[in-house]
């Protein structure tokens, strides 16, 4: 991966901001040619800096009003990968994560209710082969989502 110059950054810091900017309106702020922009994200993406682009969804407009981080503790640490592979099958699971501290694992889901999160919870998580605990903290409010800021460390 080629060191990011202040021209990457001012890029990376316009695309983070509105992931929809036209690459005209990038030339534009950078001074460069649209061509140059081109070849700079894709370098970017070549490189594995700009892992993709999305749209936000609301989650509520599609009738999952509930959103949960479930804490799981594993009977050992080495199942992680084939717990994994257990809740890649479970749709309402939008992030997993292997952490430290006092669970194994995080993984944050959305349910319609609180009977389908029930449902999640008893018949779903708890019943993977080596998950022995789990605790669920539902989220109240979303006050921030946000990128880092992208700037320049010298």
């Amino acid at each position: 991966m080629e060191k990011l110059d202040q021209t990457d950054i001012k890029i990376l810091g316009l695309l983070s901001a509105n992931a929809r900017i036209p690459i005209k309106d990038i030339a534009t702020e950078c001074n460069i040619s649209r061509a140059a922009i081109h070849q700079r994200v894709q370098r970017l993406m070549d490189d594995g800096v700009i892992l993709g682009s999305c749209f936000n969804i609301n989650q509520k407009a599609l009738g999952y009003s509930t959103c949960t981080y479930v804490g799981m503790n594993l009977e050992k640490g080495n199942m992680y990968k084939s717990v994994v592979e257990e809740l890649e099958k479970i749709p309402e699971i939008v992030e997993c994560h292997f952490t430290t501290g006092p669970y194994t694992m995080m993984v944050k889901l959305f349910a319609r209710d609180n009977e389908q999160l029930m449902d999640l919870l008893n018949n779903r998580l708890q019943g993977i082969p080596g998950v022995v605990s789990t605790e669920t903290l539902i989220c109240l409010e979303q006050s921030i989502k946000r990128e880092l800021p992208v700037k320049i460390e010298m």
